[in-house]
C-alpha cells in the first residue's frame, strides 16, 4: 500500500508539470500574437499618416458640409438625417463638437464613419469649430449648416447652380423661416410634417429667384474652396457666436465678389437654439462681439464702397472674376514681421515672405497659413538690413519712405506710404494688428496728401485662438 502510494505521487506532479508547461506555451503564444498585433497595429497606423500626407491637397468633386454643433444632440441628429434624405449630389458631413456636455460625443460614436467629427478640448464658439471643420473639409465647394436646421429637397443642387452661373459670385445662402434680414421669409406651415411639401414647391428650380445682397447669414453659407483659398479663416475674436459672419461677409465682397440669396432653396431654421441657451450671458456676448466688429471695421460698407470706386475707376474687366488677385492678402500692409505656427519669421516685402535672419525689435503679427501660403518665398534678409532700414530718413529724395504712417491736418484717417500710394489704415485697430501704432506718425498738409494717390486699404488679420 505505501508503494502504491509512493509510485502515484511523482506521476501527479509529473502532470502538473506538463500542465504548467503546455499553459506557459500557450502565454508565449499570446504574447507572439500580441506583439504582431502590435507591430501591424503601428504599421498599419504608419502607412494611414502617409497615406494622409500624401493626399492632404487631394480634393473631391462634392460639398463639405460642416456642421458647428454644442449640445442640442437631437437637433444634430434630425439635421444629419435630413441631409440624408434630401441630399442626393456627392458630399461629405464634418461635426466640429464645442465640448459638448450632452450625449452628442456618444451620438457621434455611434453614427461613426457617416460622418467625419472632431470633438474640441474647449469650447471655441461658432468661428473657432467652423475654422476647425475647414481644415478637415476635402470638397471644391464648401458649406457651413447650423446644427438646428433641416434640409429638404433639391436644397444644395439651387445653391450650386446659383454659385456656379456666375464667377464673380462668391457665396450664396437660401431663404428660411427664422433669421434676420432679406433671407427671412413668411411660411404657411405650423408643424414640420406639413414643412416639407412647402419646401418641395418653393425649391423648384428659377435662376429668376436669384437675389444679390449685401449680407448672408451664418446658418448656411455656400462657397468655393477657392474662396477659402483667397480669403482664410473665420475671425476668432469673436466669442461664441454672432458677427462673425458678418465680417466674413465684408472680407469676402472687399475682394469684388458678390453674395446672392437663393430664393429657390428653403430650408427650415428652429432658430439659434445654441445662443438662446446662454440665457442672461447671450447679451454680454452680443455686445463683446459688436464692439469687436466695430473696432475692427468702423464703417466698413464705406470701405466697400471705396474699393469699388478704385475698380471702376481703373475700368476693371467685368468678365471673370472681379476679385483681386492675391486675395485678402492685398488688403495687408508690405513692411512688416509675421509668422505662422512655426518660429519662423518672414518680412512681406514685393509680395514675397522673407526669412529673417537674426532678431530686431519690431512686433511680429500672427497670420494663418493660408495667408502665410499666399506669399511666395523669397531671399533671406538679415536683421542689420532691416535696422539700417528703419534708421534710413523719412524723406528718401522727393518720395516718402515706404513704411511711413502719415496722416493730415485733421488727424481723422491715418495711412501707410507703400510704393508711393498713400493706404487708409481703416482702424487703430487694424493699425495696433500690425504694429503700426508704434511708429512715429508723420503730419502733411491736405494738399500734400491729395497729391498722393490712394491704394487699398489696410485691414486687420484675422485673431486665432488655435494652429491653423
Amino acid at each position: 500500500m505505501k508503494g502504491m502510494r509512493s509510485t502515484a505521487k511523482p506521476l501527479r506532479r509529473s502532470n502538473r508539470r506538463v500542465r504548467r508547461s503546455a499553459s506557459g506555451r500557450r502565454g508565449q503564444q499570446v504574447d507572439r500574437r500580441q506583439q504582431r498585433y502590435e507591430a501591424g497595429y503601428r504599421a498599419g497606423y504608419d502607412e494611414g499618416q502617409r497615406s494622409g500626407f500624401d493626399s492632404f491637397e487631394t480634393h473631391f468633386e462634392g460639398t463639405s458640409i460642416i456642421i458647428p454643433t454644442y449640445n442640442k444632440a437631437a437637433y444634430l441628429k434630425s439635421c444629419i438625417e435630413s441631409i440624408g434624405d434630401h441630399t442626393d449630389l456627392p458630399y461629405e458631413i464634418i461635426v466640429v463638437d464645442n465640448q459638448s456636455t450632452d450625449e452628442t460625443g456618444a451620438y457621434l460614436r455611434e453614427i461613426g464613419t457617416q460622418v467625419r467629427y472632431r470633438i474640441l478640448d474647449s469650447n471655441l464658439g461658432f468661428a473657432g469649430a467652423v475654422n476647425a471643420g475647414l481644415m478637415m473639409a476635402k470638397g471644391t465647394t464648401v458649406l457651413l449648416l447650423n446644427n438646428d436646421t433641416l434640409v429638404t429637397d433639391n436644397w444644395l443642387d439651387n445653391m450650386l447652380a446659383c454659385l456656379h452661373s456666375d464667377a464673380r459670385i462668391g457665396m450664396v445662402g437660401p431663404v428660411t423661416n427664422y433669421i434676420s434680414g432679406d433671407q427671412r421669409v413668411e411660411v404657411p406651415y405650423e408643424e414640420i410634417e406639413d414643412m416639407y411639401e412647402y419646401a418641395k414647391r418653393n425649391n423648384e428650380t428659377n435662376p429668376a429667384k436669384w437675389q444679390r445682397t449685401d449680407r448672408l447669414t451664418g446658418f448656411c453659407l455656400l462657397f468655393r474652396r477657392t474662396l477659402l483659398e483667397r480669403t482664410g479663416y473665420f475671425d476668432e475674436g469673436y466669442e461664441i457666436g454672432n458677427y462673425e459672419d458678418d465680417d466674413f461677409n465684408i472680407r469676402v465682397r472687399l475682394q469684388g465678389y458678390s453674395l446672392v440669396i437663393a430664393r429657390d432653396s428653403f430650408i427650415h431654421h428652429f432658430g439659434s437654439v445654441s445662443m438662446k441657451a446662454l440665457g442672461n450671458e447671450f447679451e454680454s456676448v452680443n455686445d463683446h462681439n459688436m464692439r469687436f466688429y466695430m473696432d475692427k471695421w468702423g464703417n466698413p460698407y464705406e470701405w466697400v464702397h471705396r474699393v469699388n470706386e478704385q475698380r471702376r475707376a481703373k475700368e476693371e474687366p467685368k468678365e471673370g472674376l472681379a476679385a483681386i488677385a492675391n486675395g485678402e492678402s492685398a488688403f495687408y500692409p508690405e513692411g512688416v514681421l509675421v509668422k505662422g505656427i512655426g518660429d519662423l519669421v518672414f518680412w512681406l516685402e514685393n509680395g514675397q515672405r522673407r526669412p529673417l535672419e537674426g532678431e530686431v525689435a519690431l512686433p511680429i503679427t500672427r497670420l494663418s497659413q493660408y495667408d502665410i501660403r499666399r506669399y511666395p518665398i523669397g531671399p533671406a534678409i538679415h536683421a542689420s538690413e532691416l535696422e539700417a532700414r528703419i534708421a534710413a530718413p523719412v524723406h528718401q529724395g522727393a518720395a516718402l519712405r515706404d513704411g511711413t504712417i502719415v496722416t493730415g491736418e485733421n488727424g481723422a484717417v491715418c495711412y501707410l506710404i507703400e510704393a508711393s500710394a498713400k493706404r487708409p489704415i481703416v482702424t487703430a485697430a487694424a493699425a495696433k494688428h500690425w504694429g503700426f501704432d508704434q511708429r512715429r506718425i508723420m503730419t502733411l498738409t491736405e494738399s500734400e496728401l491729395n497729391e498722393l494717390p490712394e491704394g487699398l486699404p489696410v485691414i486687420a488679420p484675422i485673431t486665432l485662438r488655435q494652429s491653423l
